[in-house]
């Protein structure tokens, strides 16, 4: 049976693909431990043979720069250990199931995260986050990190449980941020695995815990991957009832995901800075904008002496050189290039004409972001009401412009942008409108607490049970807004105008769940490998073929909005198969199929990559070893064959 393989309802273990890393990278460290609760014996890390390799390490109690907390271990821990989910799909609640490329995952952004990595690791060009601030008032996540008074001041001593000294904390507060950073820790880990190489992760924060976002991302992402720290203005009034200053902006911290290949975007020139262009001596060119004629590194062959127009000798300020060699310098001057002041004795500038600039070229961005730049909360507020007939659904949205500012920084016009705390799905309709701006693909996943709408609220008083249901029916609404819009602006175009594309409004809805299969899948160390190679795993009762299918897809690479058709009829004898991306994957979850269904199977044109079925498709060991045969016999040298799977 080795030429058939068994997917297992579950995902990788992170600690064995650290180890075996490791183990690529320092053969000569590997040894060996045995599971005395299987007996099964696994590779594993001589860590005493690691620190001679490495040479010297930090260990024992000795101090060391590092950023800790009590619980850091088990955050650590929570985010290599493998879970028995799945993302179930949900089409009643989607929006043009079969076409769109975007997901709304309903359920633990932990979960969800843990799930997309195996499919969507270094494929994410953009993550945007709105965690909780924790206020006091918004902590949403409980992952079980939570300390009685005893257990937090057991570990609160001179070193912590990883022998880092830890600074003295009160106990008044010593648990609120470390629940919180407990919390954020391993979502961090796992994002950074989904970025691409080039990729960033934007995150917006406040003031209660900036310190503690900044130093988490410096030790996931590397404080050498740092971008900025933008200042966001979200709000325009002063709010009377402050104890001491009144706050008017957040913050959104930016870490690349490898900083030497991260392309930051020019933002277009707008009124304000072409109006710095002006023509202050007639010159024929047209207008033009003064800019230092000095550089740094320097370099012997441009630094000489300049004798200004005022007859005043100058050099390059202290630590710079001059940007051209003195011969082009000379050539530039005679053209009239060189500005030296109006009165001939300021330092040379060089003029940077209007007219001779690129059509692309734009202005570095800023780490100030105004309110008439990237939007304000009042605004925010504005655009949900719109959306709900006037009902204030959502506290504390942010505005739709803050999103689409942030998409515009790297080029994510065909990218996947990932919102793991996507609260009022904000997110889906600054890309979706994006796309519209700029005629781009971008595609959104999308992930949110289904947290329970309290009684009374507004939500709740519209029928709306929790956060997920707001936020998709806040995407349905802005979809179907921009594809007014469009029509309108269609209608109005002339005989040989060219009609504007409504981008994808979609969305795929997804829950993350148990499993389909029985809860012994997840004791997997309990059995031996020829007890699960084929052992007879039941299905749920309540689960779907499609369910079957969704929780197949990351075996194979492919996303989650793959295209997915159902083949029947004569081809196939009326069974239903699923044909995945055109193709490339074949699926049947009938009982028992019979040889002329595989032998369809295996003869599809184009011929697929692999072929699917459930264990009750193949009753017994003959019918399996039957299936394997047929699509070894249909391979040839040109195609290839098809690697047969079982689940």
């Amino acid at each position: 049976m080795s030429d058939i393989e068994k997917i297992h309802g579950i995902t990788p273990d992170l600690t064995r693909e650290n180890v075996d890393r490791l183990l690529a990278l320092f053969p000569d460290v590997a040894t060996e431990i045995t599971d005395p609760k299987t007996g099964r014996t696994e590779r594993a890390v001589d860590f005493d043979a690691l620190k001679e390799r490495l040479g010297d390490v930090a260990e024992g109690n000795r101090e060391r720069y590092q950023f800790t907390w009590p619980g850091k271990r088990e955050a650590k821990r929570l985010a290599r250990e493998p879970i028995a989910k799945t993302l179930r799909p949900v089409k009643e609640r989607s929006k043009d199931w079969d076409t769109t490329k975007n997901l709304y995952i309903e359920g633990d952004n932990l979960d969800a995260l843990k799930l997309l990595r195996e499919n969507y690791a270094g494929k994410v060009k953009l993550i945007y986050i709105d965690p909780p601030y924790n206020t006091g008032h918004d902590f949403v996540y409980d992952d079980d990190f939570s300390q009685t008074q005893d257990e937090f001041s057991s570990e609160s001593g001179e070193y912590n449980e990883d022998g880092g000294r830890l600074v003295a904390n009160t106990e008044s507060n010593g648990r609120f941020h470390s629940d919180w950073c407990s919390m954020i820790y391993p979502r961090l880990l796992l994002a950074r695995d989904l970025l691409t190489s080039d990729g960033a992760i934007f995150i917006s924060i406040d003031d209660n815990e900036y310190l503690n976002m900044r130093a988490l991302c410096n030790e996931i992402f590397g404080a050498a991957n740092f971008v900025a720290s933008i200042v966001w203005q979200k709000t325009l009034t002063r709010r009377n009832d402050a104890q001491q200053i009144s706050t008017a902006h957040d913050y959104v911290l930016v870490f690349a995901k490898q900083l030497s290949s991260l392309k930051i975007q020019h933002e277009p020139v707008g009124e304000k800075q072409r109006a710095t262009y002006t023509n202050r001596d007639n010159d024929p060119r047209g207008d033009w904008l003064a800019v230092p004629f000095h550089a740094p590194n320097i370099r012997p062959n441009l630094t000489y002496p300049i004798v200004l127009p005022s007859g005043r000798e100058v050099i390059p300020p202290k630590g710079r050189c001059w940007s051209t060699s003195k011969d082009n310098f000379d050539a530039l001057v005679a053209d009239g290039r060189i500005w030296f002041g109006k009165d001939g004795d300021g330092m040379p500038q060089r003029k940077k004409y209007w007219g001779e600039r690129e059509q692309d070229e734009g202005v570095v961005p800023w780490t100030w972001w105004s309110y008439e730049f990237a939007g304000e909360n009042r605004e925010a507020t504005k655009e949900l009401k719109a959306l709900f007939e006037g009902a204030t659904i959502f506290s504390a949205p942010k505005p739709v412009k803050l999103i689409s500012r942030i998409l515009n920084l790297i080029d994510t016009k065909e990218s996947t942008i990932v919102d793991f705390f996507s609260g009022s799905a904000t997110s889906a309709e600054a890309v979706m409108r994006t796309n519209l701006v700029d005629e781009g693909s971008r595609r959104f996943i999308l992930v949110q607490l289904p947290e329970k709408c309290d009684n009374g609220s507004v939500g709740a008083e519209l029928g709306y049970n929790n956060l997920c249901e707001i936020g998709e029916e806040r995407i349905r609404r802005a979809g179907e807004k921009i594809k007014s819009e469009i029509e309108a602006e269609n209608a109005q175009l002339t005989l040989d105008g060219t009609p504007k594309k409504v981008p994808d409004i979609g969305f795929r809805v997804l829950r993350v769940d148990d499993s389909n299969y029985e809860d012994r899948r997840k004791n997997v160390g309990s059995y031996s490998q020829a007890d699960l190679d084929f052992d007879v795993d039941i299905t749920k009762s309540d689960r779907s073929n499609l369910d079957l299918l969704f929780e197949a897809l990351p075996k194979f690479q492919l996303p989650y909005d793959v295209r997915i058709n159902t083949l029947s009829g004569d081809e196939f004898d009326g069974h239903t198969v699923y044909s995945v991306d055109d193709g490339r994957l074949l699926a049947c979850f009938e009982a028992d199929i019979p040889e002329s269904l595989v032998r369809a199977m295996a003869a599809f044109s184009p011929r697929p990559s692999y072929a699917l079925v459930s264990e009750h498709s193949l009753p017994d060991s003959a019918a399996r070893t039957n299936f394997v045969e047929i699509f070894k016999q249909s391979a040839d040298s040109k195609t290839g064959s098809t690697k047969p799977y079982i689940i």
